[in-house]
C-alpha cells in the first residue's frame, strides 16, 4: 500500500511531507567531530545522488519522533479551533512518531491531550485508531481507485538518469529561484546536507526553504520555511530523533481494544453514489481555480466558499471548524481600482476575499494580491 494513499485517510501533512518525500540510501563519509562537516557536493551531486538512492534501495527501515512547529503570526484564532481542528496545526508545536519498516510497514502516532491517534499499515491491513473516541477505523481502497485514469494528472515520465532528473530540476527550480548547499548542518545528532532555495521575486513573504538531507542516508530530516526578515523559521518539521534500523514487528500489529466501536470505511469513487462524488467537488468545478504569475509569486484566485455550506464538525461533541463570517471578523478591509474585500495576513500566506466572490491567496504581499485581484 502506498504512501500516498495516507494523504487520504487524513494524515498529518507535514508528517507526511517528511516521510512520504523520503529517500533511500547511499553511502557519503561524514566527519562528526566538531561541527559536522561533509564531503562537498554541489545541487546537481546532492539531488542526483538522492535519485540514485530512491532507484537502488529505497527508503531505509527507520523510526523516530517528528516536532513541527509554526509561528506564522497569526491573529487570534476564531473560537471552536480547539486540538481536534487543522487551525490548531497553525500556531504552536505539535509532534508525532512515525515507524517504518517498509512500504507495507508504516505507524503514525500523534499524541493529543489524554488521547492518541495512530494511523498503522501492516501488509494488507490498515487502521485508524481514535483513543479518544474509542473507536477504530480498518481502511479499505475500493478495486481500481490507486489506477484510476482521472487520477492521473502528470504524465509519466520519460526514463532518464539520476543526472538527467537532477539537471531538469534545477533548470526549471533555477528560473525563479537562487540555489545553494551547505555540508555543516546537523539534526537529530547526524550530519545533514542543507539544500537552500532562494526566491528571485521581489513580492514573496518567503526568504528561503531550507531542506536537511541526512549525509549517510539521503533521508529528509528537516524542512524549514523563513519569512522575511525572521531570524526563525515561521514553519519548521523534521526529526528531533531519529534512528535508522528495522522497528520491531510489534509495532505494526493493531487489534481493537475490547468495547472499542470498528468501523470499516472504503475509499475511492467506485463505491460512492454520483451525488456524493459531486458534494465531494464542492464549489471548485473545473475551469473555476486559475493562478496569475510565476514562480514564488504565484497567486491562486478561486471561487470564495458558500457562506452557508455546512461546516466540518468532530465526532462526540468535539470543536467545529470556524465558519467563514467567523474568520473574516479579523480580516482587515482593503479597497481599490479592483474593488474591495478582506485581507488576512501571515508571515508566510496573505489571502483576500473580494466582495465580488473571489478568493485569492499566496505567499505573496497584499500589493502582489491586489494586483493579481485587477487581472481579469
Amino acid at each position: 500500500m502506498s504512501r500516498g494513499k495516507l494523504v487520504r485517510w487524513g494524515v498529518p501533512v507535514a508528517a507526511v511531507a517528511v516521510i512520504g518525500a523520503a529517500i533511500g540510501a547511499g553511502p557519503v563519509i561524514a566527519a562528526v567531530s566538531g561541527n559536522p562537516v561533509l564531503p562537498e557536493r554541489s545541487a546537481q551531486q546532492l539531488l542526483a545522488d538522492a535519485a540514485a538512492a530512491v532507484q537502488k534501495d529505497g527508503l531505509p527501515p527507520m523510526s523516530g519522533t517528528v516536532l513541527e512547529t509554526a509561528s506564522l503570526g497569526l491573529p487570534a484564532l476564531p473560537q471552536g479551533a480547539g486540538a481536534a481542528s487543522p487551525f490548531s496545526l497553525l500556531s504552536g508545536s505539535h509532534e508525532a512518531k512515525v515507524w517504518y519498516g517498509s512500504r507495507d510497514q508504516f505507524r503514525l502516532a500523534v499524541p493529543g491531550p489524554m488521547s492518541e491517534t495512530n494511523v498503522i499499515v501492516n501488509g494488507d491491513q490498515a487502521w485508524l485508531w481514535e483513543s479518544q473516541s474509542n473507536k477504530a477505523t480498518r481502511i479499505k481502497l475500493a478495486p481500481g481507485t490507486a489506477d484510476r485514469p482521472d487520477r492521473t494528472h502528470v504524465p509519466a515520465a520519460p526514463a532518464m538518469t539520476p543526472q538527467q532528473a537532477a539537471e531538469q530540476l534545477l533548470a526549471k527550480v533555477g528560473e525563479h529561484s537562487v540555489v545553494s548547499v551547505t555540508n555543516t548542518t546537523q539534526v537529530a545528532g547526524r550530519s545533514a546536507y542543507e539544500l537552500v532555495l532562494a526566491p528571485k521575486e521581489g513580492g514573496s513573504l518567503i526568504q528561503d526553504i531550507r531542506l536537511a538531507l541526512d549525509g549517510e542516508t539521503y533521508v529528509p530530516l528537516r524542512v524549514q520555511v523563513y519569512a522575511k526578515g525572521s531570524a526563525e523559521p515561521a514553519f519548521e518539521v523534521g526529526f528531533t530523533q531519529v534512528t535508522f534500523s528495522a522497528p520491531a514487528p510489534e509495532n505494526f500489529a493493531f487489534t481493537p481494544p475490547a468495547g472499542a466501536k470498528v468501523e470499516e470505511k472504503t475509499f475511492g469513487p467506485f463505491n460512492e453514489p454520483e451525488e456524493r462524488r459531486e458534494d465531494l467537488r464542492g464549489d471548485f468545478r473545473e475551469g473555476e481555480v486559475k493562478t496569475v504569475g510565476e514562480g514564488w509569486t504565484t497567486v491562486a484566485v478561486l471561487p470564495t466558499p458558500k457562506a452557508d455550506a455546512p461546516k466540518p464538525q468532530a465526532e462526540s461533541g468535539g470543536p467545529q471548524m470556524p465558519s467563514l463570517e467567523t474568520i473574516l471578523r479579523s480580516a482587515t478591509p482593503v479597497s481599490g481600482s479592483w474593488g474591495s474585500g478582506k485581507l488576512i495576513t501571515t508571515k508566510l500566506v496573505n489571502a483576500l476575499f473580494t466582495d465580488d466572490g473571489r478568493l485569492l491567496v499566496g505567499a505573496v504581499t497584499p500589493e502582489e494580491l491586489t494586483k493579481a485581484a485587477g487581472a481579469r
